[in-house]
């Protein structure tokens, strides 16, 4: 059974490069071609394509809104964002729309047909180079929250822990044996340089930052 393939993007040349590209592929079937993010989806829902290659810079929808509603409409499709930007933000907003896979347009056959294969298999694929901006953009986040929690003072800290850990106010001074007035003022001074604003905030910021693990 061959893996049916739709092309996304608004450069015809390239479009159309690609799409004879993949016709020397024996387990490829190009069945559909888009040229921006609403005929997308449009062609999309009526070709019903295994893996969707999409450019990110569109006309009238750009990739990473077409991915999102996509995505949401129809879970099960693979895509694969075929782009010429490098850049964290691209990357990390394909990603987040909810991306299979990213490669450059300067990416090889081997690595257009890898991609293919491993997110209709049902993996994740980057290239070589979006992997290094990937593992960057962790570090340099990781560092950035490292920073952040370390100026919290010992106390606000462990006020911060029993917070996420789901006590409340009152809980946490009976704990500590401090006033509910004194665990409020600490409350506020970690939202503060944490920049958060809810309970819900902490919770979220313990769990993605690993101090705190869900049982």
């Amino acid at each position: 059974m061959k893996i049916k393939i739709m092309v996304a993007d608004d450069h015809q040349l390239f479009r159309e490069g690609l799409i004879n590209l993949l016709q020397s592929a024996e387990d490829i079937e190009v069945i559909a071609q888009a040229e921006n993010g609403l005929d997308a989806i449009d062609k999309a829902a009526q070709y019903k394509p295994d893996v969707l290659l999409i450019d990110i810079a569109m006309s009238q929808m750009n990739g990473i809104e077409a991915t999102k509603r996509l995505k949401k409409d129809m879970p099960d499709l693979k895509i694969v964002a075929v782009s010429m930007h490098s850049d964290k933000q691209y990357v990390k907003g394909m990603l987040e729309a909810g991306a299979d896979g990213y490669l450059l347009k300067n990416c090889t056959y081997r690595q257009l047909t890898d991609a293919i294969h491993s997110t209709y298999d049902g993996k994740k694929f980057l290239s070589e180079d979006i992997t290094e901006i990937v593992i960057d953009g962790y570090l340099h986040s990781t560092q950035i929250v490292s920073d952040k929690f370390s100026q919290l003072s010992e106390r606000e800290k462990e006020i911060f822990i029993l917070f996420a850990e789901g006590q409340s106010t009152r809980e946490i001074g009976e704990k500590l044996f401090i006033s509910v007035k004194t665990v409020g003022t600490h409350k506020q001074n970690i939202l503060e340089k944490l920049e958060l604003k809810t309970n819900s905030d902490i919770v979220k910021y313990a769990l993605k930052n690993g101090l705190i693990q869900l049982d």
